[in-house]
C-alpha cells in the first residue's frame, strides 16, 4: 500500500505538469512513450510474440499513432503506416512460418492498434476543446483512478461477495459499487474546483453521468485486462510502477 501511495504521489503531479505546464506536443510524446511500454509489456510478457522484429515493428507502430492523432492524419499517412507494418509482420511469418502464425500476428495486430488508438483519445479530447482541453482530458483519469481507489477500500471495507473471481479473486460486488460512487462523487468535486478556482461553467448532470459511465467502463476494462492475464497465468504485465506493476497494470482502466 505504501509503494501504491509514493507512485501517485510522485505520478500525480508530473501529469499535472505535462498536462497544464508543458507545451501540447508533450501530450502525444506522453502517450507514445506510454503505448510503446504497453505494447512491449503485452506481447512479452504473455509469451504471445516473442520475435524480437515483430515486436520492434509493433513497438514502433505504437509509438507513432499518437503523433498521427496529433498532426490531424487521420487518413493516408495511418493507412500507409498500417500496410507497412502489416506487409513486414507478414514478410517475418513467411521467413518464420513454423513459429509465427496467424494467431500471434493477429494478436499483436490487434494490440498494437488498440492501445495506442485508445490512449490516443487523450489527444483528440484536448485538440477538440481548444484552451479547454486541458481540463477535459483530466475527467478520464479522475473517474478512472478514483474508481479505481474507491473500490480497493470499500472493498477492503466491505467486500463479502466476489464479483469475478475466476478472473480477479480480490474484487468485490462492493467494492464495485464503492468505485461506482466515489468516481460519481469525485467528478462533481472536480467540477466544483472547476468552478470556484478557474471560474468555468460546469453541468452537474453531465458530471455525475460521466462518473458512473466512466467507473462502469474503468472497471469493465481492469477486468478486461485481468482476463488476458489469468490467460496467461500472470501477475502483472509488468513492474515499472512500485506496487501497481506496469503501463498496463496502471492503465488498464483508463484505456477503455
Amino acid at each position: 500500500m505504501v509503494q501504491r501511495i509514493m507512485v501517485a504521489v510522485v505520478c500525480i503531479p508530473l501529469i499535472l505538469f505535462i498536462f497544464f505546464a508543458l507545451p501540447p506536443i508533450w501530450l502525444p510524446i506522453m502517450f507514445s512513450v506510454l503505448s510503446m511500454v504497453a505494447v512491449h509489456e503485452v506481447l512479452w510478457s504473455t509469451g504471445f510474440v516473442k520475435h524480437a522484429r515483430i515486436s520492434a515493428y509493433s513497438i514502433v507502430m505504437a509509438g507513432l499513432i499518437p503523433f498521427w492523432v496529433y498532426f490531424g492524419a487521420y487518413e493516408k499517412p495511418f493507412l500507409c503506416g498500417v500496410l507497412c507494418y502489416v506487409v513486414l509482420v507478414f514478410c517475418e511469418a513467411l521467413a518464420s512460418h513454423y513459429s509465427v502464425t496467424l494467431e500471434k500476428m493477429g494478436g499483436a495486430f490487434f494490440f498494437t492498434i488498440m492501445i495506442p488508438f485508445f490512449l490516443s483519445s487523450f489527444v483528440r479530447i484536448d485538440l477538440a476543446n481548444g484552451e479547454l482541453g486541458q481540463y477535459y482530458i483530466l475527467l478520464p483519469l479522475v473517474s478512472a483512478f478514483t474508481s479505481d481507489a474507491f473500490a480497493l477500500f470499500a472493498g477492503m471495507a466491505f467486500g463479502k461477495h466476489k464479483l469475478a473471481p475466476d478472473l480477479s479473486p480480490k474484487k468485490t460486488v462492493e467494492g464495485a459499487a464503492g468505485g461506482f460512487l466515489g468516481a460519481i462523487l469525485c467528478c462533481c468535486i472536480y467540477g466544483m474546483v472547476m468552478q470556484l478556482v478557474f471560474g468555468l461553467q460546469v453541468s452537474y448532470l453531465c458530471l455525475v453521468v460521466y462518473g458512473a459511465l466512466g467507473s462502469v467502463i474503468s472497471q469493465i476494462g481492469d477486468l478486461s485486462f485481468s482476463y488476458i492475464k489469468r490467460q496467461y497465468r500472470l501477475k502483472d504485465f509488468g513492474n515499472i510502477f512500485p506496487g501497481h506493476g506496469g503501463v498496463l497494470d496502471r492503465f488498464d482502466s483508463v484505456i477503455f
